[in-house]
C-alpha cells in the first residue's frame, strides 16, 4: 500500500485538535463584537456620569461576560427605510445586568431596568434625537463558541429565542471591557440617608473608573491567534518530519524487495 504523507498529517492534525483549542474556547467570558469592530461595550459606548451616548464610527453589537454572572451590551443599528433611503434611522442602545445560563442550556439577560437608555435619531421625522430609559429582558435559546478558522479568532454565534440567529461576534478582550457591575445611575424615589450615600459613593467611584479608564487590565485579542498558529505550525513540523522518515522507511522497504526479487 502506498503511504499517503498529507492523510497522516489530516490524521494528526484531527487528533490534536481539541488540545490546540483548549484555550477556554468555551468560556463566555470577555468582550466580544461584530466583525466591523468599532462598537466596544465600556465607556466609550456608554457613559453613566453624564448619562450620554457616544455614535460608533460604524453600526455593531458588542456583548461581554464577566465570570461572575454579569453582562454589557451596546448596540448601533442604522435602519434604512425603503421610502425615503436619504432617511436612515439610528439607534443607540445600552443595557447591562445578571445573566444566568439555564438547564435547557438557555442564556438568559436580565438588566438593571435603570440603567438601560436609548437613543433614536430620524431626521426625516425630528430634527431632535429622543433620549429615554430602556429595558428588555433577553433570551438567547442557543449560544454557541468556537474558533472562526478564516479569522483566527474565537467566535460566539447567539439564537434568537425563536431560534434564528445574531450576526456573529469576535472575541477582542479577555478579561471583558465593562463598566461597574453596579446599578450605576439609581432612581430619586427613594430619600433615606443610606440611599444618598450609596448613589454618592457609586457616582464616586463611576469617576475614578473613567480617570482610570487608561488603566484597564483588558488584554486586546489580536485579530490572529498566534498560540493557535503557533501550534498548528508545530503539528506540521512534527507530521511532515513523521511523513519523511515513513516514506524513507517504506522506500528502503522496496529496494529491498526490488533486489530480493532480482
Amino acid at each position: 500500500m502506498i503511504f499517503r504523507w498529507h492523510q497522516f498529517v489530516s490524521f494528526l492534525l484531527a487528533l490534536l485538535a481539541p488540545y490546540v483549542r483548549a484555550d477556554n474556547v468555551t468560556s463566555l467570558t470577555g468582550t466580544w463584537t461584530t466583525k466591523a469592530n468599532t462598537v466596544f461595550t465600556g465607556p466609550g459606548f456608554y457613559d453613566p456620569v453624564d448619562e450620554l451616548l457616544i455614535e460608533p464610527n460604524l453600526p455593531g453589537l458588542s456583548m461581554s461576560f464577566t465570570d461572575d454572572g454579569y453582562y454589557e451590551e451596546a448596540f448601533y443599528y442604522v435602519l434604512s427605510q425603503p421610502s425615503n433611503p436619504t432617511c436612515p434611522t439610528a439607534l443607540l442602545q445600552f443595557q447591562h445586568g445578571t445573566y444566568v445560563i439555564a438547564s435547557n442550556g438557555s442564556l438568559l439577560l436580565s438588566p438593571f431596568a435603570v440603567d438601560g437608555r436609548q437613543l433614536l435619531s430620524d431626521p426625516c421625522t425630528s430634527e431632535e434625537s429622543v433620549y429615554s430609559r430602556y429595558a428588555q429582558f433577553e433570551v438567547y435559546s442557543i449560544w454557541e463558541t468556537s474558533i472562526d478558522d478564516y479569522r483566527g479568532q474565537y467566535k460566539l454565534q447567539l439564537y434568537k429565542f425563536d431560534g434564528s440567529p445574531m450576526n456573529p461576534m469576535y472575541l477582542v478582550y479577555r478579561p471583558p471591557l465593562m463598566l461597574p457591575t453596579i446599578t450605576m445611575n439609581p432612581t430619586a424615589s427613594a430619600t433615606s440617608e443610606a440611599t444618598t450615600s450609596s448613589t454618592a459613593n457609586a457616582k464616586s467611584r463611576l469617576k475614578r473608573s473613567f480617570e482610570n479608564r487608561s488603566k484597564t487590565d483588558a488584554i486586546k485579542r489580536p485579530v490572529v491567534d498566534g498560540v493557535f498558529w503557533w501550534w498548528i505550525g508545530m503539528i506540521m513540523m512534527i507530521g511532515g518530519g513523521g511523513a519523511f522518515l515513513l516514506l524513507q522507511r517504506q522506500s528502503m522497504y522496496e529496494k529491498k524487495l526490488s533486489k530480493s526479487v532480482n
